[in-house]
């Protein structure tokens, strides 16, 4: 478990290498969890370390919801006086997060011109038997 812990570790430090170095603004663990996403494909099967690592990670995942529960607790009162005003905000991005992509697609594919089963858009009447 130890081993598998480390290589974690490595990948984070890659990651967070590889981000310094770059100057790019994505989070160094995300750079080194697509790292360690590659490493996994490439090798097609875990190592068993890793394994173990990972599970005793997850069987301990809700201890990583305290801090965020602390947090909600400390802003109790500014919850109280505007969790209606944080509500709606939530909800109006949420929507917007949605129905905009939505609707652009939907226009971007209401665009395209109507091709029948089997022909692509190229084809002309004359290249058909």
């Amino acid at each position: 478990m130890l081993r598998g812990l480390a290589l974690l570790l490595v990948f984070q430090s890659l990651g967070e290498v590889a981000v310094r170095a770059t100057g790019t603004v994505v989070p160094g663990p995300v750079v080194g969890m697509v790292l360690l996403f590659v490493f996994l494909v490439a090798r097609k099967n875990p190592p068993e370390s890793l394994v173990q690592a990972a599970d005793g990670l997850l069987s301990h995942l809700a201890i990583f919801y305290i801090p965020a529960a602390v947090g909600v607790m400390l802003y109790a009162k500014p919850l109280a006086e505007q969790g209606l005003a944080w509500f709606a905000a939530i909800v109006v991005s949420t929507l917007g997060a949605m129905l905009l992509p939505a609707l652009l697609l939907k226009r971007w594919l209401g665009n395209q011109p109507d091709t029948p089963r089997g022909e692509s858009a190229t084809s002309s009447e004359g290249t058909r038997r």
